[in-house]
């Protein structure tokens, strides 16, 4: 099958969570031997941090404005078996609408921010989706699963809702034997909604326990946060040393988006790299986590700031024995090529009943 992506960047993952997802499952398409194209939208705050200008599983085009998809790439965009345009694409609703207009195979949407677009839609300030383009794509495609697949298919007109979580690449996220340098560790750009929660399950446990060590990756940290003097900052990682990263832990924090909590059964990259690396996982809680890794079988599940002090005080067998169980589940469920797979056979049923309107395909 020959797939088109626009996405919002595959080349640079300088805050930037989709590239990981995009990565994965490109990956695994490759795997299973289908060809892709990948266009991004050329702009200079990825251009300047670029960690994968030439990735070997896809083609790779850079683009300057949507002219040139209506010109030099719309052939592209016409011949492919399917087109796949992801969500915060710049002026991604003129960019659905070529899609829409040009593309003739399956035309899919891939909303990797889906409770963030959905509460865009309603309060009709989407910039790269409109609520009217919903219910034209053949296929939407969700990062959240639950009961926003419904709200989709009943308030927009979706045809196929279905569910396709982020993935992780296993040869790329694995255990890796370094030396333990933090007790509890966090990686992830800072937003100003999940910032509550990591000051009440890292920041203040840091400031009860001095003697421990704790770390917080990621750019775009304001300059006023007040960091304990035992937590350690690194201002970007890039994926190469994020397997080592994980592996230099003995806990880490999987902390959630506010609308993903509302909307719930929204895993993001971070919790099936980490689970992929065998580290141990602490979470704020979230309708779904659980039916993805059990609680307290793969990960632990915490409400309180001091529920952290009893957990960073349990011994490592224990702490084994979680991350090992999650490792298990990511790696029979999550990987790329499972992801990969998934993604095939919705385009093929896509393909082979072009006019049939499924409704709820997947609520899990």
């Amino acid at each position: 099958m020959r797939i088109v992506v626009l996405g919002l960047s595959i080349s640079s993952s300088w805050g930037n969570g989709h590239a990981t997802t995009w990565r994965a499952l490109g990956r695994g398409l490759a795997a299973l031997g289908h060809e892709l194209l990948f266009l991004e939208r050329d702009v200079p705050w990825y251009a300047e941090q670029r960690d994968l200008a030439r990735p070997g599983f896809c083609d790779l085009v850079l683009y300057e404005g949507v002219d040139a998809l209506r010109g030099r790439l719309g052939p592209e965009i016409e011949r492919a078996d399917a087109v796949i345009l992801g969500s915060y694409v710049p002026d991604g609703i003129e960019v659905a609408e070529l899609v829409l207009q040009r593309a003739r195979g399956v035309r899919a949407f891939y909303d990797i921010d889906t409770p963030i677009t959905v509460e865009a839609l309603e309060g009709e300030r989407c910039a790269y989706l409109s609520a009217g383009q919903v219910s034209a794509f053949d296929l939407y495609l969700s990062f959240s699963g639950g009961r926003l697949l419904e709200h989709l298919s009943r308030r927009f007109g979706a045809k196929r809702p279905h569910a396709l979580y982020c993935a992780v690449d296993e040869t790329r996220y694995h255990p890796v034997r370094v030396e333990t340098r933090w007790d509890l560790g966090y990686l992830g750009t800072y937003s100003e909604d999940r910032q509550p929660t990591l000051d009440r399950l890292l920041l203040e446990p840091a400031r009860r326990m001095p003697t421990r060590r704790f770390v917080v990756a990621g750019p775009q940290y304001p300059a006023g946060i007040n960091w304990p003097e035992n937590v350690e900052r690194i201002d970007h990682l890039p994926p190469d040393e994020h397997s080592a990263f994980y592996g230099a832990q003995r806990f880490t924090l999987n902390v959630t988006r506010a609308s993903m909590i509302r909307a719930g059964w929204s895993p993001s990259v971070r919790l099936f790299e980490a689970a992929a690396c065998g580290t141990a996982i602490l979470s704020d809680r979230w309708d779904g986590l659980s039916d993805l890794l059990p609680e307290g079988e793969a990960i632990h599940i915490l409400d309180e700031s001091r529920a952290v002090d009893e957990v960073l005080a349990s011994d490592d067998s224990a702490r084994h024995r979680l991350g090992a169980a999650a490792r298990q589940i990511v790696l029979a469920r999550h990987t790329g090529v499972a992801r990969a797979r998934e993604l095939v056979a919705l385009l093929a049923a896509c393909r082979s009943s072009p006019d049939e309107v499924t409704g709820l395909a997947s609520l899990g």
